[in-house]
């Protein structure tokens, strides 16, 4: 599979890394290409099956822009990315919470492509490799499209979450709680002194 990632912090590089030793064709995308990246259009170009936004989240809106709408219609858009605003010091404010999401603003942005709202409530190294956390832990995914869950479902899988450990929450709008989570996800790494943790769902 042909991967664009979009973003070339430390999220998008492990992702980037993981994806090409799982045998995909992988590009990265960012604003200053430099190093071997692209740039964000020609990372998201026609022949790429799928997009990873991992992107800083007050800036996902604008790099998915220059990815540019044609090169995005259709695809799977993968949305891992956190609208954080650090602008006040830490800890970070969210730029958009409650009766919005950053992955319903891409999608309504982006209305052609099938974008899903996964792993973004789990550190970088935990996304590619659950089983740094011991237990049960469990991952999200959100989007309107069903095919294209799946397809994000199957790749998860390939990173090693099992599929009973895959929580569908339905359409794009349930993008807010795991969105909303995050202030508690950075909360609870001040206070556990690690960013190597997760939570697991026990209900009657």
């Amino acid at each position: 599979m042909r991967v664009g990632v979009l973003g070339a912090g430390v999220v998008g590089h492990t992702l980037a890394g993981k994806l090409r030793e799982l045998g995909h064709d992988v590009s990265i995308g960012t604003r200053s290409p430099r190093d071997g990246a692209l740039t964000y259009a020609d990372a998201a170009a026609a022949g790429t099956d799928l997009i990873v936004n991992a992107t800083a989240g007050a800036a996902s809106l604008e790099a998915l822009d220059a990815a540019g709408a044609a090169n995005l219609a259709g695809k799977v858009l993968l949305d891992v990315a956190n609208a954080l605003d650090f602008s006040k010091g830490r800890p970070p404010a969210l730029t958009v919470a409650n009766d919005d999401s950053l992955g319903e603003q891409i999608q309504r942005a982006h209305p052609e492509a099938k974008v899903v709202k996964a792993l973004n409530t789990v550190n970088n190294a935990v996304m590619v490799n659950p089983a740094l956390v011991p237990g049960q832990h469990v991952v999200f995914v959100c989007g309107n499209d069903d095919g294209a869950k799946a397809q994000v479902v199957e790749l998860l899988g390939s990173f090693g979450w099992p599929r009973e450990r895959i929580v569908d929450l339905g359409d794009i709008s349930n993008a807010r709680g795991p969105e909303m989570y995050v202030a508690l996800w950075i909360r609870l790494m001040g206070t556990l002194g690690t960013p190597n943790f997760n939570i697991v769902l026990e209900h009657a």
